[in-house]
């Protein structure tokens, strides 16, 4: 399995914010989100690969009891349902962070899905060439709502304006989530930006009854690797 960083910190974002987790990086993506955090997982791909000794190894070090499995998106990857099998075996609570482009049936506690709206579309960037393939594969309903069927599940959108608001709406009216599994996040990598869109973000949750999900590991460190 092709590993791109294997780090202990605090969960960042979601209803799990600021729980001490053991982060399982793998590298790779099938999407190429314009904003995308994490270019080393996807736009250009970095890593190695690692056997699940290593990586169990790593887990047991920490003992903490949760382990993320984020990337990239690690449910493309052909043996991420062996994985969570041996990471349940050690008795750890398992997080998926995926775009839910895709499904397997791997064990999980809580499936994070992050549905990419347009704004994730890179039509300038790389002069576009991932624009056409990225825009097919963003959004697959059926996938989703498998997953919201069969797991313990929240919706995380990232937000840049009102306009992706109200594509965030619709996609949760045509998924048939429920409304407190629903979390708006400000899109950014600086604290100046968030802090910025936070402010009519959170007034935007109050009105609908969404979930507001910081990012605290931007808030305390920066946009940096392995925290």
């Amino acid at each position: 399995m092709k590993i791109s960083e294997i780090f202990y910190s605090i969960q960042g974002e979601g209803t799990l914010a600021g729980v001490p987790s053991v982060f399982i990086r793998t590298s790779g993506c099938n999407l190429r989100c314009t904003w995308c955090d994490t270019p080393y997982t996807s736009w250009k791909p970095e890593g190695y690969q690692m056997m699940y000794g290593p990586m169990l190894n790593e887990i047991r070090r920490h003992w903490c009891g949760h382990v993320v499995l984020t990337g990239g998106e690690p449910m493309i990857l052909p043996d991420i349902i062996e994985l969570t099998e041996k990471i349940k075996e050690i008795d750890q609570h398992i997080t998926i962070e995926t775009a839910g482009t895709m499904y397997q049936n791997v064990i999980c506690d809580l499936m994070s899905i992050s549905p990419k709206l347009s704004n994730s579309t890179p039509y300038d960037r790389e002069e576009g060439i991932y624009a056409e393939r990225h825009e097919e594969l963003r959004y697959q309903p059926d996938v989703l709502k498998q997953l919201i069927a069969e797991y313990n599940y929240q919706l995380k959108f990232v937000i840049s304006s009102v306009d992706d608001v109200r594509e965030a709406r619709e996609m949760v009216r045509e998924l048939g989530a429920e409304r407190d599994r629903v979390l708006l996040m400000p899109e950014g990598t600086t604290r100046e930006v968030i802090n910025e869109r936070a402010r009519w973000l959170v007034e935007v949750c109050k009105d609908f009854g969404y979930r507001y999900c910081p990012r605290l590991h931007i808030d305390i460190w920066g946009n940096k690797r392995g925290v």
